[in-house]
């Protein structure tokens, strides 16, 4: 299966003034659409190219670094654009927010670690949540790596990679993850990818 840009589920310039159009657009119509066209040429004469985006990554991880790391963000980036709507944020939905208060100390302690994730993440990559074993768990990967290499599955991830906030945010990349998590999530996205994650 070749990979295809997804459209935006939104307008450009529906996440300001905590995501701007300008940034979407570079993010999107550039950044991602790199990662599909790279991806596509790298995957000719694999043998991996009727497969899943989550089965090119998996087989590619350690085996192939160049496919990995365009299928692993192409696969990041689908998910990205979900994980976030106009005025996003608020209550988290209720099985998901008491399976957060019981693996992640509640919201709040989950919201500052989730954040700290980020920027602990030391130059380009990932904070994540992720559900390992059955429990919610926060990590961070480099690059484009993500948890399905890691036995793990992705619930909820925030791109920490420059292209995603120095357009709005210049250094501050705290700032971008405080209005990312407070402002832009798509709690519904979330609920449904635990769901299908725990299922």
């Amino acid at each position: 299966m070749t990979f295809t840009l997804p459209e935006l589920p939104y307008a450009y310039d529906a996440l300001g003034p905590y995501m701007s159009k300008e940034t979407l657009e570079f993010h999107h119509d550039k950044h991602h659409k790199a990662y599909v066209d790279t991806g596509n040429k790298l995957l000719e004469g694999t043998g991996l190219e009727g497969k899943s985006v989550e089965e090119v990554l998996v087989a590619a991880y350690g085996n192939n670094q160049p496919l990995f790391n365009n299928a692993g963000q192409h696969y990041n980036h689908i998910h990205f654009w979900q994980w976030m709507k106009p005025n996003g944020g608020g209550a988290v939905p209720g099985a998901l927010a008491k399976k957060i208060d019981e693996d992640l100390g509640g919201f709040e302690k989950f919201k500052a670690d989730f954040i700290q994730a980020g920027i602990g993440q030391f130059g380009s990559g990932w904070a994540w949540l992720a559900v390992k074993d059955g429990k919610l768990e926060i990590q961070k990967t480099p690059n484009g790596e993500n948890p399905l290499v890691h036995g793990a599955k992705p619930i909820l991830g925030v791109d920490v990679w420059e292209h995603s906030y120095y357009i709005d945010y210049r250094n501050r990349r705290p700032d971008y993850l405080k209005a990312f998590i407070e402002n832009l999530v798509n709690w519904e996205h979330v609920e449904q990818m635990y769901a299908e994650a725990t299922k």
